[in-house]
């Protein structure tokens, strides 16, 4: 099974860590060795996704948007979240969701911190899952 992990260098350090969050949970799930994909921003995943998405089985989008003191946040994680969901949809390639969404760094921080609770672990779980279920669904 081919996965790619897509991943915003913006807020690089949070993003590093939802990226190890994932390879762990497709390491457990015999997936090891996933291409991984740096796009510059979390505004950059949808169309990244959309270029992958007829090379691979499913991918794993994970980054960070943190609020900030204009709404810009607003605008970066609606275009992000319903790009990337636009892409699932249309392309019918399952992609992990690992944005985050956070009110300020720290809270960014404890959502890609080293265990379950870690966004881009969650995020190949449920990538895992549906491949799983349109296995189930195609054998039908």
């Amino acid at each position: 099974m081919k996965i790619a992990i897509v991943a915003s260098k913006f807020n690089k350090r949070i993003s590093e860590n939802l990226v190890i969050g994932a390879k762990k949970a497709l390491k457990e799930n015999a997936l090891e060795k996933p291409k991984e994909f740096w796009v510059p921003g979390a505004f950059e995943l949808p169309l990244a996704c959309k270029w992958l998405s007829s090379k691979y089985d499913g991918l794993v989008a994970v980054g960070t948007v943190i609020r900030g003191e204009t709404n810009h946040y607003d605008h970066v994680a609606n275009v992000a979240s319903d790009g990337i969901a636009e892409v699932s949809r249309n392309q019918g390639t399952p992609i992990g969701f690992g944005l985050i969404t956070a009110k300020n760094v720290d809270q960014a921080l404890a959502r890609s911190s080293d265990n379950d609770e870690n966004l881009g672990y969650r995020a190949a779980k449920a990538l895992i899952e549906m491949i799983s279920l349109r296995s189930e669904i195609d054998k039908n």
